[in-house]
């Protein structure tokens, strides 16, 4: 009965089913804890760029994947267009996509868009697996799964893989973790098998995510670091060829990526490593028949109690820091590295004051051998404190137990954190604002979906909507309508001529719209509702990049005073009140009076009353203005609807006369000139005529 006890309590089984229940836990409250927007709101997709991808998805289900690839979308960048298929990293369409067609398959009918709103949310449950096995490979079980519990909830990660957020980052950062996992595993291995494996999960990272360039110089720094410090060996060998070389040929088969990796500076650190790799190699070779002593120079760097994996770390580390300090969106890719180490220090923490003591022979040098390439100063201590005494043990209890509630604490509090900054800062999806009133109650501010829901309804289907580019996403996403820019911002120049209409007086504005054939003109208002985000504030970025391209009509001094303030009021530039954003921001505003301590026309935003408060439109009209003001359309007037011709543009143009061409008509030199009706004067007397 006993053998059948210990049978059926297999400490091995136990400890996997162990593993199992908590990296079930870590997604179950990864993915929980992403859905505060949905449970606040509803299934919605977030931001801007998300509704691209969307659009992008959705039509790739309708139409299929090769017609997505030569998708040219009209309703996009009008009168150009874009082609969608080359711009594009199609790894997160095709994601979807997928898993929406495993679904059909399975008759679970499911829409494409719960699909895009739920992807990041799955995803980092592969996200907390992938860094499980890759801090397993580099220290132990026990790490893994600190790992697996800390990147599952860290605000770091969540910020960009909420419900709604349906953005490359959402699927890349479990591609980045699974492709270093199967790296480290192919570098401890050196089997062709696993760096394969690598090569095409990096296939899937290039195909997803402009990140992959991250991926691509770490790997060949880690190759590199170990070949200075005399770590060189047939397994890096083995791993790092086929990983080049497999890599590479796969990375060039995203139409977006095309012939970058061998073309582009920031690859060509790996085909250095690459053939740096094979002179070393050669140099291994040739020291078989050579002495030892004549190679030394070739090595510089050594060390100590150190493996290959672990350099990865470090190297990852190190990079991850100064990335993310120079610009601040990378700290996405600091943050799993975070959690390994964490978990590493963690581990280490809970097995030294965790362990009991051990006097045993075979239980030494069983435990010697799982942990031989860890600090053996454990072992040193139990020799030495043998045999303790009672009040030492129960010194040492207490002082353990203090340690272990007290990190414990710790791990609470920093759950009890990532809940609250998860559901405070990164559940409010942007298209839809909400506001608390004294009573605790929310009000729900929707204008952005009312105002896209009415160019849906109430356009036709062929009208041309002028905007700021941040919002060409969204106009596009929800209303189906064509626009000038939008968030690819791949034509500078034609940003410029949307800033330079907005930035003009209304006649010149008209100049620009009735050339780009501009049916409507839409743009955000926060001075109602104190909304800072609106265009009055980003309308300096408007006039410094129209300036850029038409410096003789737009500088950027003029919408300043002279004492160099930007300023609505009163006291604000002529230029800048007499604006189209300006007027178009503003119109009706200044007979709005929200109380008895405030004017009338008094911006909560800019907290000043507007210097322009009289004024109407030619050759706009108003056309929809949101319950809260937050989003205004006009409808652009056409020529004959005020009996105003339509002139070509390049018949607007005054024609000068050249210098050259009066010259020509002058009189010659050796002819006197004459003054008609020059009046008589006679010396003494007034003139006559």
């Amino acid at each position: 009965m006993m053998g059948q006890n210990t049978g059926f309590f297999n400490p091995a089984g136990t400890k996997s089913l162990i593993v199992f229940v908590v990296l079930a836990l870590a997604w179950i409250v990864g993915f929980a804890s992403r859905l505060f927007a949905v449970i606040r709101f509803e299934s919605i997709i977030h931001e801007f760029d998300p509704w691209f991808n969307y659009r992008s998805t959705a039509y790739m289900v309708k139409h299929g994947f090769y017609d997505f690839l030569n998708w040219f979308d009209e309703r996009a960048w009008y009168p150009l267009g874009r082609i969608v298929g080359g711009t594009v990293y199609p790894g997160l369409m095709i994601t979807s996509g997928s898993i929406h067609y495993v679904l059909s398959l399975l008759n679970i009918p499911t829409n494409i868009r719960d699909v895009c709103v739920f992807l990041a949310p799955l995803f980092s449950g592969l996200t907390a697996i992938s860094t499980y096995l890759l801090t397993k490979e580099l220290w132990s079980q026990g790490a893994g799964l600190f790992a697996a519990c800390f990147i599952a909830i860290v605000p770091g990660y969540i910020s960009r893989s909420v419900a709604g957020s349906y953005d490359n980052e959402g699927i890349a950062i479990f591609a980045l973790m699974f492709t270093y996992y199967l790296w480290i595993k192919a570098v401890k291995t050196g089997s062709v098998f696993w760096a394969t494996w690598c090569a095409l999960v990096y296939f899937y990272m290039v195909s997803a995510w402009g990140g992959y360039v991250f991926i691509i110089n770490l790997i060949p720094l880690h190759v590199f670091v170990l070949i200075l410090m005399n770590r060189f060996s047939q397994r890096i060998y083995v791993a790092y060829n086929t990983f080049f070389i497999v890599g590479l040929i796969c990375s060039m088969q995203i139409p977006f990526v095309g012939f970058q990796p061998v073309k582009t500076s920031e690859h060509m650190a790996a085909a250095g490593v690459f053939a740096l790799l094979q002179a070393v190699a050669l140099l291994k070779y040739l020291h078989t028949f050579l002495s030892k002593s004549e190679f030394k120079y070739f090595f510089f760097l050594t060390a100590s109690h150190v493996n290959d994996e672990r350099v990865f770390i470090i190297l990852y580390a190190v990079s991850a820091v100064y990335f993310a300090g120079v610009m601040v969106r990378l700290m996405l890719t600091l943050t799993p590295c975070v959690c390994v180490l964490a978990a590493i220090a963690f581990s280490r923490l809970f097995e030294l004051y965790l362990k009991e003591e051990q006097t045993t022979t075979n239980e030494s040098e069983t435990e010697d051998k799982n942990g031989r390439l860890y600090d053996k100063a454990g072992k040193i201590r139990r020799m030495r404190h043998e045999q303790p005494s009672s009040k030492e043990e129960g010194l040492g209890m207490n002082i353990r137990s203090i340690v272990v509630v007290a990190v414990l604490m710790m791990l609470m509090m920093f759950a009890v954190h990532c809940t609250w900054v998860t559901s405070n800062a990164y559940s409010s999806p942007s298209i839809v604002l909400a506001s608390y009133r004294p009573d605790g109650g929310r009000n729900i501010l929707d204008d952005f979906r009312e105002a896209y829901y009415w160019l849906w309804q109430n356009t036709a289907e062929d009208a041309t909507v002028m905007s700021w580019w941040d919002y060409g996403y969204q106009i596009a996403g929800m209303a189906n309508r064509t626009t000038l820019v939008d968030n690819n911002t791949w034509n500078n120049s034609h940003i410029a001529l949307v800033g330079k209409a907005m930035s003009s007086n209304e006649t010149a504005a008209y100049e620009i719209m009735t050339n780009l054939n501009v049916d409507y003109v839409l743009v955000i208002f926060g001075g109602v509702i104190g909304y800072s985000g609106d265009d009055i504030n980003k309308f300096l970025w408007m006039v410094r990049i129209a300036e850029g391209e038409h410096p003789n009509d737009i500088r950027e001094s003029d919408y300043f005073t002279e004492r160099g303030e930007f300023r609505v009021d009163s006291e604000g530039s002529p230029t800048l009140l007499n604006c189209l954003m300006y007027k178009l921001s503003y119109y009706r505003f200044g007979d709005l009076k929200f109380d008895y301590h405030t004017p009338a026309g008094f911006d909560r935003t800019r907290n000043a009353q507007i210097g322009n408060k009289d004024f109407d439109l030619t050759y706009l009209e108003e056309a929809y203005t949101s319950e809260h003001w937050l989003v205004r359309i006009y409808r652009v007037k056409k020529p004959d609807e005020f009996n105003r011709p339509r002139i070509p543009y390049n018949e607007r143009k005054i024609k000068r006369r050249s210098s050259k061409s009066v010259s020509k008509k002058s009189s010659s030199k050796k002819k006197k000139g004459s003054i008609k009706h020059k009046p008589k004067v006679v010396k003494g007397q007034k003139p006559t005529k």
